[in-house]
């Protein structure tokens, strides 16, 4: 083991490189990106800094734990899948590398399972993944020393983080991971081995952070960094074309989401049928997918909203971009669910006050990070339809409140939430811990 890691850290010596203050070449580090799923049509956030890594200079090799559906995936997302590294479950593959590994490793091989089902007693779910993932990770870890692979970044706190910190043992790579939403806040089983081992973790939020810290300790406080996701802003940008309404136009309402129980769309439903009562002249699309899918159009049905509300189902991001372009206000009615889910800050967010589309969203988890209230947009508390409807009439009704809080919000996604800047601060971050790695 010793010396796998000092050969490592040698041809690390040679390639990393310190970027000048003027410069932002990088050397060409390989980085393993490890998901649970790619690709998936809700997850633009990791596509979209795996390809912001890339154009600085790292080489990004992609190692799904599961092949997502390819029949609607966005257009960006079609040449990594071309050349993603799949494997299944279980192979000839996997099952010669575990016995090669239970041959040279016996003692330390056994350590790691028992740490996977000792820190994972109690949770169903981490359980029987981590014990379902962990020869597809010694596998990997295989894989990835053959590779000369530099480092592991795990999107998600849950099963990617596992398999990183499993491959982490076996083959001594660094690794780090993202923590999310409903990955880190539904389950912790298994945080505090994960954080430890880690050479950094990456807390989406300020929210995620102090949770993280809660959970394992503070003394972990400076290798938890926070990190926003973001969106290109030259795409998602205000349009030049915006018409200013007439009072007495049509209000577009858009929801962008995942039809889920933790998005709250029901909610957003009866905040709809609140508007309605009041004479409201609006039109609601609901934008995405999933499993509420029927459960939310019966519901349509029932409050008699069929003329009001369009599901329009999934769609990419160019079409996300062109509905938001047609919309006076994005709602994002996310909700704790009974079994601990969470959003982190929703992506959608991002996008729609980049594009000048000033949002009312729930006031849970790190979406006031972003959302700031009667500045840039309006929070409401979760499960609330009538506090949506409020805020919906009070922005249908004036036409000069919606554009200041269209160019705040704007400002606030430049500031924050701008990709180039924080896949910036995610490779500085990379190269912090590798250069420490190196020195070791």
């Amino acid at each position: 083991m010793n010396t796998t890691k000092t050969n490592k850290n040698s041809s690390l010596e040679q390639r990393l490189v310190v970027e000048s203050t003027a410069g932002t070449k990088t050397a060409k580090i390989k980085i393993a990106y490890v998901m649970s799923w790619f690709p998936k049509l809700s997850e633009t956030f990791v596509l979209r800094e795996m390809n912001e890594i890339e154009t600085l200079g790292y080489q990004v090799e992609v190692f799904p734990l599961r092949k997502g559906s390819t029949n609607k995936i966005h257009a960006q997302a079609k040449k990594v899948v071309s050349r993603a590294h799949y494997t299944g479950l279980m192979s000839v593959a996997i099952l010669l590398s575990n016995l090669l590994t239970i041959v040279q490793s016996p003692l330390r091989y056994l350590e790691i399972l028992w740490t996977l089902i000792r820190a994972n007693l109690g949770s169903a779910r981490y359980f029987f993944g981590s014990l379902i993932f962990f020869p597809k990770a010694i596998h990997l870890a295989r894989q990835m020393q053959s590779m000369k692979i530099d480092c592991i970044h795990a999107h998600f706190a849950s099963h990617p983080a596992a398999v990183a910190y499993v491959i982490n043992r076996i083959s001594g790579i660094p690794y780090s991971f993202t923590a999310h939403g409903s990955d880190l806040h539904r389950d912790q089983h298994m945080l505090l081995e994960k954080t430890t081992n880690a050479a950094c973790v990456v807390a989406i939020s300020d929210y995620n952070r102090n949770l993280i810290l809660d959970t394992c300790g503070t003394e972990f406080g400076e290798k938890i960094k926070v990190v926003h996701c973001g969106i290109d802003t030259n795409t998602f940008t205000p349009s030049k074309t915006r018409p200013v309404k007439p009072e007495k136009d049509r209000l577009q309402i858009i929801c962008i989401g995942t039809l889920h129980e933790v998005k709250g769309q029901t909610y957003l439903l009866d905040a709809c049928k609140l508007l309605k009562e009041l004479g409201v002249d609006f039109h609601c699309k609901f934008v995405g997918g999933g499993p509420d899918a029927k459960l939310l159009a019966a519901k349509t049905k029932k409050l008699i909203l069929e003329s009001q509300v369009t599901f329009c189902g999934p769609c990419d991001e160019s079409e996300v971009r062109d509905y938001l372009l047609n919309a006076d206000v994005l709602v994002c009615p996310s909700v704790p669910t009974s079994d601990g889910r969470r959003e982190g800050i929703p992506v959608v967010i991002m996008e729609a006050m980049g594009s000048g589309v000033p949002c009312i969203a729930s006031d849970i988890s790190g979406i006031p990070e972003i959302v700031e209230h009667a500045v840039n947009g309006i929070l409401t508390p979760p499960k609330n339809a009538k506090a949506i409807a409020n805020g919906l009439q009070t922005l249908g009704n004036d036409e000069r409140l919606r554009l200041r809080y269209s160019n705040a919000a704007v400002r606030k996604v430049k500031q924050e939430f701008d990709l180039t800047k924080n896949v910036k601060l995610l490779a500085n971050v990379f190269k912090s811990y590798l250069s420490v790695e190196k020195e070791v």
